[in-house]
């Protein structure tokens, strides 16, 4: 009876040992089943985790763009940048003649800390970390330069190695620095370049470009699987950035900065040079400067756009013309000249306190009167007149122009005290490019133009101009009148007898302009700081008043003992340098002088403009053998001279001009309508071409001038 008790729970068992099997084995089933059916189990994307552990993904780093001058001189580049890597893991090593990581830490320590600028015992800390494959050497061993690489690799210590990368460079040091800002990468990890003032910064995304990708099949150790498929996106390069910088009048500028950071003290000196009849910037910069290789900079403030101040008796200029635009002044009429008590009792007086006695409006623009503009507005206008027509010119307001961080300065004045100073630049704040701005309406006939920097922006795929520079008319703020009459009056102010302007005074007498002295604010009284030093000094003015080809602004805070020579100096060279670059002269008193602004003649037949020119008594010669005209030199709107030669660039097939005689401004333009690169030698007037004339033009041939103060020809 036992017996069969016993078999029957062997059998009962048995049966649940099966039973338990085939349950276990559904179960199993079924987890294939989810497995091989569902994407998501417990949470987890299996074909995602499968395609993380055999997939990877490079980034394709798009290269920034170029940012050139006008005349296509680098200014702002990438250039290859490597990063110091040690080996420490012997595990590298297969060989030991033939090391592959570090074996003598001392002797790599001291042979690296010379060209690293590091002690051995920083080097030595990064050398001795223990359990680790490789090592970098901090910031000291980022960013090398190609010449620090080669100085390494011949030393040919084992371990040591190094990872390629780029960084932003800058060719020309100081030069253009604040203007052009800088890019760098953002740390170890994230090796993307990026801007962070200036032109880099404003254009950041289009200087950029767009990053690509390769993603691929890897094997065990990493690498690509032969003949596996991949998805490549290629990167699409920055676009290239040209700006309205000349770069021989931005060198001019930083020359005269030099010197006056050389001869003189202040707290910073900043000047502005545009094109009178389009309002590019054609130069522009601040001392002191920055290397923007080395970040080196005392302030972040770009002064041309970021920095208002109270421009003093600069701002006289556009009082006066607010008078001639409402039909209120009479530069005859006189007045007494000293001092002025408002009716709240302060005293305000010219910078000469015992005055000029009486004297008329005219004389006392040339004496940068202070009582003269109170006398004008109490007289003839008010605050709303005079509010207004200052907002007519830009100020109070941005100009826009393609820089970060501008700033609008402040037109707030309401009480008597404060018209006055107003009028005379005291009391309100204006920047150095709404200076720019307000002054090209006395170049343009009165018409008021937009500043701009950016010349142009290229895609480097297939040099498609994807944006164009160009002169923009914002509108009319003044007559024909008032222009003449104001630039009368900067003419009495530089070059007549004794006035406040004369130490600006040149031999040929082009230069016009107007002075300004304003006190600096005391933020803590409320007042006037009143040391001798504690005032900016500015000018701003014309080159050639003849026919103007530039507008000049420039100011100084503190300069030496408070003196106007350190701005006198500066402006004088910049001025002289321009005149023998332009080849510009005054013209003798015997010659009878036309002024005549070309018109376009572009697309026009060839006939009818030489017979309009003809008619006018205009000079002009024909470059090419067609009998359609497609280019010209000057350009159109331009103001010239009977004394002047029209260039008619026509369609057909060219040969090299007779450029003898021809400032270099002037030869460089005219040759780089034919499509051919210039080389320079001297400066003034061309005497000399290394392509005879007729030579037949290819595109891109280049031609050799040189120059020299004076044409014997």
């Amino acid at each position: 009876m036992k017996r069969k008790k016993k078999l029957r729970n062997e059998i009962k068992y048995s049966k649940l040992i099966i039973f338990s099997s085939l349950f276990l084995f559904v179960i199993m089933i079924l987890r294939v089943l989810q497995l091989s059916t569902s994407k998501n189990i417990d949470g987890v994307n299996l074909q995602k985790l499968a395609s993380q552990r055999t997939t990877k993904t490079d980034v394709i780093k798009a290269k920034r763009g170029t940012i050139y001058s006008s005349d296509n001189d680098i200014l702002a580049l990438n250039v290859s940048s490597y990063k110091l890597i040690a080996y420490l893991s012997a595990s590298r090593t297969d060989n030991k003649d033939n090391p592959q990581h570090v074996v003598d830490k001392e002797k790599t320590a001291k042979a690296l800390a010379p060209i690293l600028g590091m002690s051995e015992e920083q080097i030595l800390k990064y050398l001795n970390k223990e359990n680790v494959y490789q090592t970098e050497f901090g910031s000291k061993g980022r960013g090398l330069s190609e010449l620090t690489k080669q100085k390494i690799e011949a030393l040919n210590l084992p371990g040591i190695d190094f990872i390629e990368g780029y960084k932003r460079y800058y060719p020309k040091g100081k030069y253009l620095s604040y203007t052009l800002g800088y890019a760098k990468t953002q740390n170890d990890e994230d090796d993307t370049i990026t801007g962070e003032m200036g032109i880099e910064l404003y254009y950041d995304k289009i200087l950029k470009g767009k990053d690509g990708y390769v993603t691929y099949q890897k094997d065990l150790q990493g690498y690509k699987i032969a003949d596996s498929n991949e998805v490549r996106e290629e990167a699409v390069e920055g676009k290239n950035i040209y700006l309205t910088i000349d770069s021989n009048i931005q060198f001019f500028i930083e020359q005269a900065l030099n010197n006056a950071t050389r001869d003189f003290t202040f707290d910073w000196f900043t000047i502005m040079i545009a094109d009178a009849k389009t309002g590019a910037i054609l130069g522009t910069s601040t001392a002191p400067s920055f290397d923007p290789n080395v970040r080196d900079m005392t302030n972040y403030i770009d002064y041309s756009v970021a920095n208002a101040y109270e421009p003093g008796s600069t701002m006289k200029t556009f009082t006066y013309m607010a008078a001639l635009e409402n039909g209120v002044y009479d530069g005859n009429e006189t007045y007494l000249s000293g001092t002025y008590v408002a009716s709240d009792g302060t005293v305000i007086g010219d910078w000469q306190r015992s005055g000029w006695g009486t004297i008329t409006f005219d004389r006392g623009y040339a004496l940068s009167s202070n009582v003269g503009i109170i006398n004008l507005i109490n007289r003839h206008m008010n605050a709303a007149m005079l509010r207004q027509y200052f907002r007519k010119l830009g100020f109070g307001h941005k100009t826009g122009i393609s820089l970060p961080n501008e700033v609008s300065g402040k037109m707030d004045f309401k009480y008597e005290t404060e018209i006055y100073n107003a009028g005379f630049g005291q009391g309100v704040t204006t920047t150095p490019i709404q200076n720019i701005q307000a002054l090209t309406s006395l170049t343009n006939d009165g018409m008021l133009l937009k500043p701009y920097i950016v010349e142009k922006i290229v895609s480097p795929e297939d040099d498609e101009v994807i944006y164009q520079g160009k002169r923009e008319e914002v509108e009319r703020v003044a007559s024909t009148s008032t222009v003449n009459k104001m630039l009368q009056l900067m003419d009495d102010t530089v070059n007549g007898y004794g006035n406040t302007g004369s130490g600006y005074k040149i031999d040929s007498q082009e230069l016009i302009g107007k002075t300004g002295t304003a006190q600096i604010a005391d933020e803590k009284s409320g007042g006037y700081l009143t040391g001798k030093a504690d005032i900016i000094s500015s000018f701003s003015g014309f080159y050639p008043k003849s026919n103007p080809k530039v507008i000049i602004y420039a100011s100084v805070k503190r300069p030496t003992m408070g003196l106007q020579k350190p701005i006198t100096t500066a402006i004088k060279e910049i001025v002289n340098n321009i005149g023998k670059y332009y080849g510009t002269e005054a013209p003798t008193i015997s010659d009878q002088v036309i002024d005549y602004e070309l018109p376009s003649f572009i697309n026009q037949k060839l006939d009818q403009v030489k017979t309009t020119l003809s008619s006018k008594g205009m000079k002009y010669k024909i470059v090419g053998n067609g009998n359609k005209v497609v280019s010209q030199y000057p350009y159109a709107k331009e103001k010239i001279t009977n004394k002047d030669t029209i260039y008619l660039i026509t369609n057909s097939s060219y040969t090299m001009p007779n450029v003898l005689g021809l400032s270099s401004k002037e030869a460089t333009d005219l040759l780089k309508l034919l499509g051919m690169k210039v080389k320079l030698q001297g400066s003034g007037y061309v005497t000399s071409q290394s392509i005879p004339e007729n030579t037949p033009i290819t595109n891109g041939m280049e031609v050799s001038l040189a120059l020299n103060k004076k044409f014997e020809g």
